[in-house]
């Protein structure tokens, strides 16, 4: 069973985690444009400057008032969420919606010096009803752990490669899962990465790259359906592809608690 609180959806067809326009996966490991509305619950995380708002991270609806990212994302900034977003590039963009917060709860515990607990939820001033455009995903089972070289997606608009520019259209990329085990080796992360933390990717590998923080780690169950098992914490510093720095997830199933008391509470 899914720990989703379901009086927080608004009732309708819409099940977490099922697109309506499912995504059409890349059997390789590799960027690509992702089809549109296939990661319906893909968040624009984006500050105020003057009078224009930017794109500064991802997130992930997981409830029809709820955004997940990460801690290190919120700043003293004034901010806005954007669901059902595409190509950023277009300001008129059929079924999507830019919403403000009400509440951001950044989690008590965030320790940025040696990036712990990054995590974070956005609470939206209004709850979005559900379309084929915009959705939630599914949260893990509380203490899921995922298998190595399980086949999990990262999507965002972040840079397309280290100091290039951030992406106009969505972008995904497969990125296979590398095991606690592994990514604890000293010539890869080391002590670094904790047990609340997810590995993907590596070894020259594409990864999640500046402007992708805060986004999902999307894996697909056996029925169909999609979770947010990571949200983008951090990579390397010698570049979004360098070999034994996978891209490093705050683990989403080590969080189901705190996730839960927060929305329950708030």
């Amino acid at each position: 069973m899914k720990f989703v609180i379901l009086a927080l959806f608004v009732a309708g067809a819409y099940g977490c985690g099922l697109p309506t326009f499912p995504p059409i996966l890349s059997k390789v490991v590799g960027g690509d444009d992702v089809r549109e509305h296939s990661w319906p619950w893909q968040a624009s995380l984006q500050y105020k400057s003057g009078s224009s708002y930017y794109h500064t991270c991802g997130g992930t609806l997981i409830s029809n008032q709820w955004v997940l990212t990460a801690a290190h994302c919120i700043g003293s900034r004034t901010y806005r969420v954007y669901l059902g977003k595409h190509n950023m590039k277009t300001s008129n963009e059929a079924d999507s919606i830019a919403i403000s917060p009400a509440k951001i709860v950044v989690h008590e515990n965030w320790d940025s010096y040696r990036i712990r607990n990054d995590i974070a939820l956005i609470k939206l001033s209004t709850p979005v009803t559900f379309s084929d455009a915009i959705m939630a995903a599914c949260l893990p089972n509380s203490g899921d752990i995922l298998d190595h070289n399980a086949p999990c997606y990262v999507t965002g608009w972040g840079r397309l490669w280290t100091g290039g520019p951030i992406a106009d259209i969505l972008q995904q990329a497969l990125l296979p899962v590398v095991d606690h085990d592994t990514c604890t080796e000293r010539d890869w992360w080391g002590s670094l990465v904790t047990n609340n933390m997810v590995c993907a990717g590596g070894d020259g590998q594409l990864a999640s790259c500046n402007g992708d923080s805060g986004g999902p780690l999307n894996c697909q169950n056996p029925d169909g359906s999609w979770d947010v098992h990571g949200v983008v914490s951090f990579g390397s510093s010698m570049g979004c592809n360098y070999p034994k720095k996978p891209s490093v997830f705050t683990r989403v199933s080590g969080y189901i608690s705190w996730i839960n008391n927060v929305m329950t509470t708030n």
